[in-house]
C-alpha cells in the first residue's frame, strides 16, 4: 500500500514517453516536470526582444490550461540552460508555476545556438535585426539556398536578410523601433560600415527616410541607364565587368528587384563613366565624327555646361549646340506592343490601335525616307550625347547657316574691334571693359602674392587653436566646391596609412595612434592653403578666397596691408590717367550732338 507522500513523490517524478524528430534525427525523449529555480535562460539565446503584452496574454492562458507544449533544456551542472521555450519559461514564471514540462536533451556546443536559431526563425514575429543576424550565423554553415529551404522562406528574403545583417547598430535601432523600413534598411546596408556610419552622423539624431534616400540615390546609379557597355572588362581593366562585380546589386541577390542591376560603388561607376566620355571625344577625332552635347544655346552658360563645351574645346573640337545643327535619327520601327503601351490609358478597341499602328507606320516611313537620304542633303556623321550621363546617339548632323545679318551681329564683336575702328561711345565702353579685365588680372596677382607669401611661412605649422574665420573659410570651402561629407572622409586617408596592406581593425587602430590634435589643425591649415582659386577666381569674387583671405589678415594683418597699399596706389595712378581720356571723349561726343 502506497502513502500519498509516496504517490506525489512518484506523480512528481513521473515520466511520458515522446517521439521527436529535430534536425532530421529520430529520438525517444522524456518530458519532466522541473522546478522553474533550476531552469536559467540562456544568455546566448540570439532572441532578445519579447513582447510584453502578449507574455501576459500567454502567462493568463498558463494558468487556466498549464502549459500545453514543453520546453527543450539541456543540462548544466545542477541547474538547465533552455534552448527551445523561453516565452513559455517567462510566462510561467508570471503565473507563478512552480515547475514546468521540459524535454531534456545532450547537444553539442555548436548544436544548441543552431537549434534556437532555427527554432526562433520559424516563429512568425521574428524581429527583423534579429532575424538578419541568426540567419548571417547559419550562413557560415549553410548556403542561401539551404536556408531558406529549412525555414521556408524564398532564396531573395534570404539574401536580403544577410545584407540587412550588414547594417550598423545606430541604423538597427531604427529598423528596431518601425521608423526604418526594412527595404530601406537593406538599401543602406549595400554601403561600407564606415560609410554608414557617415550617413547616420550627416543624419542627426532624429531619424530622416528622405534625407537617408536621398543620400542612397546620390550614391548608386542605375546600370540600365549607364553610358558604357557594363558587361566591358577593358574599359576600366582593374574593375572588370559591371555584370561580374560584387558591387552590382543584382549579385547580392536581387536587393532591388529580379535582374535589376544597380551600381553602389560611386568612385568606380564614375570612373568608368568619364572614360567613356573621353572614348567618345576620341572616337570623334580618329573617326571625324561630329560630337553634338545635347545643350541648348540659353542653358550654355550653366556652369556644368560650360564643364562640357571646354573639355570638347581643349580637345580640339569644333562646339555645335542643338541650336546650331539639324538632326536627324535613326527611326524605330513601331509595333503594335508599343502603341497598347502608349494608349493604355485609352479605352481604344483593336481596330483603334490598328489605325494608331497604321498612322504610326507612314510616319515612320517617312522619316526612315528622310534618313536614308541625309548624307545626299549634306548630311555628316555625328553622336548627340547627354552631358550629364553622356549616354549617347549615332545620327546625322547638318551646320545649320547663319543668315549675313546674324554672321554681321557675330563676326565683329565690339571686344574684338580696334579703338580706332570704334564710335567715341564704344571707345568708352572698351575704355571700362579693359579697366574691369585689368582690375580682375591685378586681383589675381595680388591674391596669389598673399597666397605664395603665406605658403612661405609657417603657418601651416602653426599651434595656435583653429579661429571662427579659419573654421568658416573650411566650411563654405566644403559648401562651395560641393564635397558632400561622406566623399571627404574617403580621400582624406593621410593618417590611415597603407590601406591595401592593412585590416579594417589595423586601420582603425593605425589611424588612433597617430592622430593628435595638432595634426588635425595641420591638416586642417594644409587644406585651406590648397583649396584657393587662382584666375578669374580671387578675393573679391569668390566664397571660399573672400573668406580664405579675411582669415588669413588674423594672421598677416601688416603684411597683407603692404601688398594691398603697393597695388592700390598704381590703380589710382592709371584711372586717374582714364578719367582724364574718358573726359576728352565725352567733349567729343558733346561737340558732334551739338
Amino acid at each position: 500500500m502506497t502513502t500519498k507522500a509516496s504517490t506525489k513523490k512518484r506523480r512528481s517524478r513521473a515520466k511520458i514517453t515522446a517521439t521527436s524528430e529535430l534536425n532530421g534525427n529520430s529520438a525517444k525523449l522524456e518530458i519532466q516536470n522541473l522546478p522553474i529555480g533550476k531552469i536559467k535562460a540562456d544568455p546566448e539565446q540570439p532572441r532578445k526582444t519579447f513582447d510584453e503584452k502578449h507574455l501576459e496574454q500567454l502567462s493568463e492562458s498558463i494558468k487556466q490550461h498549464g502549459v500545453l507544449q514543453p520546453i527543450t533544456v539541456r543540462k548544466s551542472g545542477k541547474d538547465f540552460i533552455i534552448v527551445m521555450g523561453e516565452r513559455r519559461f517567462r510566462a510561467s514564471k508570471m503565473a507563478n508555476k512552480a515547475t514546468i514540462p521540459c524535454i531534456v536533451r545532450d547537444y553539442k556546443n555548436n548544436d544548441v545556438l543552431e537549434v534556437q536559431i532555427i527554432e526562433n526563425l520559424q516563429r512568425q514575429d521574428v524581429e527583423p535585426t534579429e532575424e538578419a543576424e541568426s540567419i548571417a550565423y547559419l550562413s557560415e554553415k549553410y548556403s542561401p539556398s539551404e536556408i531558406a529551404k529549412r525555414l521556408g522562406r524564398t532564396d531573395n528574403f534570404i539574401r536580403q536578410r544577410l545584407k540587412l545583417a550588414g547594417l550598423i547598430d545606430g541604423f538597427k535601432h531604427f529598423v528596431r523601433k518601425g521608423e526604418m523600413t526594412i527595404s530601406l534598411g537593406v538599401a543602406v546596408a549595400l554601403f561600407a560600415p564606415e560609410e554608414q556610419q557617415m550617413m547616420l552622423e550627416t543624419m542627426g539624431e532624429d531619424f530622416n527616410a528622405h534625407q537617408i534616400n536621398k543620400m542612397i540615390k546620390d550614391q548608386t546609379y542605375d546600370l540600365e541607364k549607364a553610358s558604357f557597355d557594363v558587361s566591358d572588362k577593358k574599359l576600366v581593366p582593374k574593375a572588370g565587368s559591371c555584370v561580374e562585380c560584387p558591387f552590382n546589386a543584382a549579385n547580392q541577390g536581387n536587393l532591388f528587384g529580379e535582374g535589376k542591376m544597380v551600381c553602389t560603388k560611386s568612385a568606380c561607376f564614375e570612373t568608368k563613366k568619364c572614360k567613356s566620355f573621353f572614348n567618345l571625344i576620341e572616337k570623334s577625332k580618329k573617326e571625324n565624327v561630329l560630337l553634338i552635347p545635347e545643350i541648348r544655346q540659353y542653358w550654355a552658360d550653366d556652369e556644368s555646361n560650360q564643364l562640357i563645351i571646354s573639355q570638347l574645346e581643349n580637345n580640339g573640337l569644333m562646339v555645335y549646340l542643338l541650336d546650331d545643327v539639324e538632326i536627324i535619327e535613326n527611326p524605330v520601327k513601331p509595333t503594335i506592343e508599343a502603341i497598347k503601351k502608349e494608349c493604355q490609358h485609352y479605352d481604344y478597341s483593336e481596330d483603334e490601335l490598328n489605325a494608331e499602328l497604321k498612322e504610326a507606320i507612314e510616319r515612320y516611313n517617312e522619316k526612315l525616307g528622310e534618313y536614308n537620304l541625309a548624307e545626299e542633303k549634306g548630311f555628316v556623321n555625328g553622336i548627340v550625347f547627354h552631358p550629364e550621363t553622356y549616354q549617347n546617339k549615332e545620327v546625322f548632323v547638318k551646320v545649320i547657316e547663319k543668315s549675313k545679318d546674324e554672321a554681321t551681329e557675330y563676326s565683329a564683336p565690339l571686344a574684338n574691334r580696334k579703338m580706332a575702328d570704334c564710335t567715341p561711345e564704344e571707345q568708352i565702353v572698351k575704355i571700362n571693359e579693359r579697366e574691369i579685365r585689368k582690375k580682375h588680372i591685378e586681383n589675381n596677382k595680388q591674391f596669389e602674392e598673399v597666397v605664395q607669401m603665406i605658403r612661405e611661412t609657417k603657418y601651416v605649422e602653426t599651434k595656435r587653436t583653429l579661429s571662427t574665420d579659419e573654421m568658416v573659410v573650411f566650411s563654405i570651402s566644403l559648401f562651395e566646391n560641393n564635397v558632400d561629407y561622406m566623399s571627404q572622409q574617403k580621400y582624406f586617408s593621410k593618417l590611415l596609412g597603407n590601406t591595401s596592406k592593412m585590416t579594417r581593425v589595423e586601420i582603425v587602430e593605425n589611424f588612433k595612434k597617430n592622430f593628435k590634435k595638432e595634426i588635425f589643425h595641420k591638416l586642417i591649415r594644409y587644406m585651406l592653403t590648397k583649396q584657393v582659386h587662382f584666375g578669374e577666381s580671387n578675393q573679391v569674387n569668390n566664397l571660399t578666397n573672400i573668406s580664405f583671405y579675411n582669415a588669413m589678415r588674423g594672421y598677416y594683418k601688416s603684411k597683407i596691408s603692404d601688398i594691398e597699399k603697393a597695388y592700390t596706389e598704381k590703380r589710382d595712378k592709371r584711372e586717374k590717367r582714364l578719367k582724364e581720356r574718358i573726359a576728352v571723349l565725352e567733349k567729343k561726343i558733346q561737340e558732334l550732338n551739338d
